[in-house]
C-alpha cells in the first residue's frame, strides 16, 4: 500500500472546531483496533470514516461516544472529555448505532417517551411525522420494516437537538427510497449547522454525502480529504469516451498520455493518465480529419476506486 498519504484541504479557519482526535490508540487484548490516528471535524461538517471491516471506524465513534475508553491520545467532542464527563456529552451528541437496541416489543410511541425524558425534552411527535411514523407510533418495533425501524433510529438520535450526530453505517439494508430520504434529512441537518460523524461502507454515498473523509485501514488513517481531493490524486486513469460522426478516433491514433484505446458502443474509448492534453489532442484531430464532434465524457475516478487503490494489500 505504501506510505501514509496525507492530502490537506483547505478549512475556514474562522469554523469553529467540533471534534478533534489526537494520537488515539485502542486495543483489544494483542489487537490493535486503532493506532494512533488524528483528526479534525469542523461544525457543520460531514465527515466520513471509511474503510472495510475491521479498519477501526467503529471502535473509533464508540471512543468518542463514550461507550469505551481510549489506552491512548486525547478526545474533544465541543470542549468534553467523553470519558470523565459522559453527562454533559450526552447532552451534545445524537447517536445512531448499527443496531438500535431497542426492545422488540417497545412502540414507536414509548420509545420516543422513553428517550426524550432521558434527555429532559418533551416527546419530538412532529419527528414522528416528519419520517413517516406517526401512523406506525403503536407498532412494535419488531413489526417495522428495516426502513422504519432506520428511520426511528435516527428520529430518536435527533430529538434532543444534538449539536453533533454521530451515524454508524445508517443506511445499511435501506430501499433507494429510504436511503434518499435519509440523506436528505441528514443534509438539512448540516445545513442547520449540525455536525455529523459518518461511518459507512458506502463509497458512493460517502463521496455523495461528505465534505471530507478519513480513510482507514488496520486502525490507521491511510488518506484524509475531500472526495474530489481524493479521487484528484489518484493514480488510476481518466476514461474519456468520444462520438464523431465518422468514427474517425477508432483508429488507435498516437494520443498523448494515453494508455489504452478500445471502441465501445460506437464510442472511441480512452484511458489517460493527462487529461487535458489528451483532450486537446482529441479535438485537434477531429479538426484536421474534418470529422464533427458528436459527444466527449470524461469520467473522473470514483472515490470507490480511489479507496480500492488505497486499501489494496500489496
Amino acid at each position: 500500500m505504501g506510505e501514509t498519504e496525507r492530502i490537506t484541504t483547505d478549512l475556514d479557519d474562522h469554523i469553529p472546531v467540533a471534534l478533534e482526535v489526537s494520537n488515539l490508540r485502542k486495543t483489544y487484548a494483542d489487537l490493535v483496533a486503532v493506532d494512533g490516528i488524528s483528526f479534525t471535524v469542523r461544525r457543520g461538517e460531514i465527515f466520513g470514516l471509511l474503510g472495510p471491516n475491521g479498519a477501526g471506524k467503529t471502535t473509533t465513534l464508540e471512543c468518542l461516544e463514550g461507550l469505551r475508553r481510549a489506552d491512548a491520545g486525547r478526545l474533544d467532542v465541543l470542549g468534553v472529555d467523553p470519558t470523565n464527563d459522559p453527562s454533559r456529552l450526552n447532552k451534545l451528541i445524537g447517536v445512531q448505532l448499527q443496531a438500535s437496541g431497542l426492545p422488540s416489543t417497545m412502540s414507536c410511541a414509548d420509545a420516543m417517551r422513553f428517550f426524550c425524558s432521558y434527555h429532559g425534552v418533551e416527546p419530538r411527535w412532529d419527528l414522528l411525522e416528519a419520517f413517516g411514523l406517526l401512523e406506525h407510533e403503536a407498532n412494535r418495533y419488531d413489526e417495522l420494516s428495516t426502513g422504519l425501524q432506520r428511520r426511528l433510529a435516527l428520529t430518536l438520535a435527533i430529538a434532543h437537538e444534538p449539536q453533533v450526530l454521530i451515524l454508524d453505517e445508517p443506511t445499511a439494508g435501506l430501499d433507494v427510497a429510504s436511503r434518499t430520504e435519509l440523506h436528505r434529512v441528514v443534509r438539512e441537518l448540516s445545513d442547520q449547522g449540525t455536525t455529523v460523524l459518518l461511518a459507512t461502507h458506502d463509497m458512493a454515498e460517502a463521496e455523495r454525502m461528505t465534505d471530507r473523509v478519513a480513510i482507514m485501514l488496520r486502525g490507521q488513517i491511510v488518506a484524509t480529504g475531500s472526495p474530489r481531493d481524493l479521487t484528484a490524486t489518484a493514480d488510476g486513469l481518466t476514461k474519456v469516451s468520444v462520438r464523431s460522426e465518422r468514427n474517425t478516433l477508432f483508429d488507435d491514433l498516437d494520443l498523448p498520455a494515453v494508455v489504452q484505446h478500445s471502441a465501445s458502443d460506437g464510442y472511441a474509448v480512452v484511458f489517460t493518465a493527462d487529461i487535458a492534453a489528451t483532450v486537446t489532442s482529441i479535438i485537434d484531430a477531429l479538426d484536421a480529419a474534418g470529422d464533427p464532434l458528436i459527444d466527449l465524457r470524461v469520467e473522473r475516478p470514483s472515490l470507490e476506486e480511489r479507496f480500492l487503490e488505497l486499501t489494496s494489500v500489496p
